[in-house]
């Protein structure tokens, strides 16, 4: 297996003309229309608009889609939709994420209200090493905290989350997993490992933010990984939706490679 990803394993994964896509769009989002024919045009399924969240949602459930992608519809509504309609009480999503001139890594949390706690972050990384497997990589997890190591005693705050990463580093190893605290340095752990924990929500989210709309890296879009059907979330400040419809039909497909894991959504994953 390797352990470095490029979006080129996703794009080869999603040629399919069968995969149906469901792309969410506000009326008149011409960025939405070109990204939904120029991935259409490339083979990666076949896209069509979905102004409502709550019918895309419903669609996906009935399998009358086999994917969908948030696009450029509002986040708040989507999310509820795929909550109420699912009947989940929390989504855990985790972003594919290249930095400049690096390889692609999943991070997690990005939503401001997921990964509040040690048990939602194993279960975070969990399906994260699902996905990477399925994806042919072997995985490099780096449990992140608000400071180093010998920062213990200045904050509670950062105590608390140094604490945290070394509890969730041990449960990760209990559970036969490599994975190690990385602190703070997220400039060394986006070079060194494939799965990043974010201390919290918040966090995680700026790092989203910088990577992608700061510095101008790719963000192919979020799985939402405690779902049993293929829903991507995405940012609405993206300009192209191409790679996240790609991620869809990849996903929707059932396995990247033959050196991958496939056999249904990471979300499936047995607890």
């Amino acid at each position: 297996m390797m352990d470095k990803l490029a979006p080129e394993t996703v794009f080869r994964a999603a040629k399919s003309k069968e995969r149906r896509i469901g792309v969410g769009s506000l009326v008149g989002s011409e960025h939405v229309r070109t990204s939904m024919d120029l991935a259409n045009a490339s083979g990666y399924g076949r896209s069509e608009i979905y102004h409502d969240a709550e019918e895309m949602v419903q669609h996906l459930k009935e399998g009358r889609i086999d994917a969908a992608v948030r696009g450029d519809l509002d986040s708040k509504q989507a999310m509820l939709a795929v909550k109420r309609v699912f009947g989940l009480e929390r989504l855990e999503r985790m972003a594919m994420v290249q930095p400049r001139g690096g390889s692609i890594f999943l991070l997690a949390p990005v939503g401001v209200d997921e990964g509040a706690t040690i048990e939602e972050k194993v279960d975070m990384v969990r399906r994260g090493v699902a996905l990477l497997r399925r994806m042919g990589a072997a995985p490099s997890i780096g449990i992140m905290a608000g400071g180093r190591a010998s920062d213990i005693g200045r904050c509670p705050v950062v105590d608390r989350t140094i604490h945290e990463a070394e509890a969730i580093v041990t449960i990760l190893k209990g559970q036969g997993l490599e994975a190690e605290n990385v602190h703070i340095l997220i400039e060394e752990a986006a070079q060194t490992k494939n799965l990043i924990i974010a201390p919290d929500g918040i966090s995680g989210n700026l790092i989203f933010r910088c990577i992608h709309l700061v510095d101008g890296g790719r963000s192919m879009g979020a799985p939402i990984l405690n779902l049993d059907k293929v829903f991507i979330d995405t940012s609405r400040a993206k300009t192209s939706y191409v790679d996240s419809i790609a991620l869809a039909s990849a996903l929707a497909g059932g396995g990247f490679s033959s050196k991958g894991h496939p056999g249904g959504h990471p979300g499936n994953i047995k607890r």
